[in-house]
């Protein structure tokens, strides 16, 4: 067996087996803990449940409208000139704002291109190298009453932009 397969196999087992060992020794409660932190996590969910349903809506709004396209035929030939795949533009567009939302659209990506082809890695690399701007913004800065965001929302799109014009140049370079 490989390494890394012998490593995924064994990693969960270990890793529980030393949480309930050191919990032992230091003599925690180690199942009150896990059931508080259970409640903790359940609480959390549905706090942020109603965002989510909205964000997710809005999005399915967003695509159903046909704003989205739009968008695309807007963005499409400076995505050209920029060398970036068209074909990723609505994921370009997605991502700031919805995290599943622009999974939902890599998966598209990769049944029409496949994973491997080059818009295929492009998506991905845009994907992992990008944050979805706007819920981060609105969930960390609301739950901490902050009002004034002040140079956030064009750092982090400025971000954003990075990721997306060097995903497409990086996946063409290392192909290449």
């Amino acid at each position: 067996m490989k390494a890394a397969n012998l490593l995924s196999v064994w990693a969960v087992p270990v890793f529980i087996s030393l949480v309930l060992i050191v919990g032992t020794i230091k003599q925690v409660p180690v199942f009150d803990e896990f059931l508080s932190g259970a409640g903790d996590g359940l609480s959390t969910c549905v706090k942020i449940l109603p965002s989510l349903v909205a964000l997710m809506t809005a999005v399915s709004m967003l695509r159903a409208s046909g704003l989205l396209e739009l968008l695309v035929k807007l963005i499409e030939p400076a995505a050209n000139s920029l060398g970036i795949p068209p074909e990723i533009v609505p994921l370009a567009i997605l991502r700031p704002v919805s995290g599943s939302g622009s999974l939902a659209m890599l998966e598209n990506i990769f049944s029409v291109y496949g994973a491997e082809s080059l818009i295929g890695r492009v998506a991905s690399v845009l994907q992992s190298s990008t944050e979805t701007t706007f819920y981060t913004i609105t969930v960390y800065y609301g739950s901490v009453g902050v009002k004034r965001t002040r140079h956030t929302l064009a750092s982090a799109a400025g971000g954003d932009l990075a990721g997306i014009l060097l995903s497409s140049l990086t996946v063409k370079f290392l192909m290449a």
